[in-house]
């Protein structure tokens, strides 16, 4: 099908749903129309600007042979020249299949890798950068874990980010994030290499996920914390076990044991969603490889360079020589980046 047909398919299918809102449908009916118009009409909006842009085109191009408008005709050509493949490439991108998870809040976990307690201190550093991403965009942000180090680095963080299109922005963040600096425990001011992984998993509903409860195994033990802190005398801490895929869950950070066994739940479904997700996109991945990458957590995606003030994204060749006010959660730059790369990729294949 020609992109002009699927443009005109669009406008008529927007225009029947009106009709069938204007006769007053009811029920559940009324809600699945009302929805999928309500999808649409942003697109059917640029449809219509490209149709307005396309005909004031014809217009100026007719007036080319009046002597007297061909100067006037010229000019609103060049402006026209450019705004409507303009306006075309916005239609494509918007027309490009849409990741069902996009819409979604997500479930960020970051955890040290190599390099000892410089990593751990890095993810502590890199969980922050998120936390004030998130302020940025307004999101909310709550930790479901934070297990910490008696150098105040961090073992593992969890966190849950809610927000309207969390996992549309952070889904490229999931890797290897490489840090290059002189770390606090260096004596003889040797540039050390450590990497963290993090992983950003959509967050799953009960829906998504049927979970049987026989198909998991429950341990509740006594919490514990770094250097002795944050000791609970009470079995409140919870382990999860999902024994059909061996996922296993711990959750300390609350005091209550349901609280602990809600959390880990929570996290357990969004493991499970995206592998479901992971093993459905499979063969999709393996047809289209992605500049930007897959996502998996063995993935080195960026590198920290502290002496040299820059951050490197891998999969897209970008340098940023402002590390300090990325690690304030300035990432945009980043992510608007990997977004446009990953959409020229998509209509490349489509080619």
């Amino acid at each position: 099908m020609s992109f002009s047909l699927k443009l005109d398919r669009i406008a008529a299918r927007a225009a029947e749903l009106r009709a069938m809102l204007a006769e007053g449908i009811g029920g559940e009916a009324y809600v699945k129309a009302s929805r999928e118009l309500s999808d649409i009409e942003p697109v059917v909006a640029r449809i219509d600007d490209l149709r307005g842009a396309e005909r004031a085109q014809a217009d100026a191009e007719a007036m080319l042979d009046d002597p007297e408008m061909k100067e006037l005709a010229e000019a609103e050509l060049r402006a026209l020249k450019e705004q409507v493949p303009a306006l075309q490439h916005e239609l494509r991108i918007a027309l490009l299949p849409k990741d069902a998870a996009d819409e979604r809040s997500a479930i960020l976990e970051i955890r040290p890798a190599a390099g000892g307690d410089e990593a751990g201190l890095f993810a502590a550093e890199l969980f922050a950068m998120y936390q004030k991403y998130a302020g940025l965009r307004g999101w909310r942000f709550e930790v479901l874990e934070y297990g910490d180090t008696e150098l105040g680095g961090l073992k593992e963080g969890i966190a849950e980010i809610t927000g309207r299109g969390v996992f549309a922005r952070l889904k490229y963040e999931s890797g290897v994030h490489r840090v290059q600096r002189v770390p606090a425990t260096e004596s003889q001011g040797r540039i050390h290499t450590s990497t963290v992984t993090v992983a950003v998993l959509p967050e799953a509903e009960e829906v998504d996920v049927q979970v049987d409860e026989g198909d998991l195994r429950i341990d509740v033990y006594r919490a514990s914390g770094a250097g002795g802190q944050h000791v609970n005398k009470t079995e409140s801490a919870v382990r999860i076990t999902h024994l059909p895929s061996g996922i296993v869950v711990a959750m300390q950070e609350e005091k209550s044991q349901h609280k602990n066994r809600a959390k880990a739940m929570k996290i357990l479904r969004a493991r499970l969603y995206e592998q479901q997700r992971a093993s459905l996109h499979a063969a999709r991945a393996a047809d289209r490889k992605s500049q930007v990458g897959t996502g998996d957590r063995s993935e080195r995606i960026r590198t920290y360079n502290f002496p040299q003030g820059r951050v490197s994204d891998h999969r897209i060749n970008l340098t940023l020589y402002k590390i300090d006010r990325v690690m304030q959660g300035e990432l945009d730059e980043f992510v608007d980046a990997l977004i446009a790369e990953d959409q020229a990729a998509q209509l490349a294949a489509q080619e």
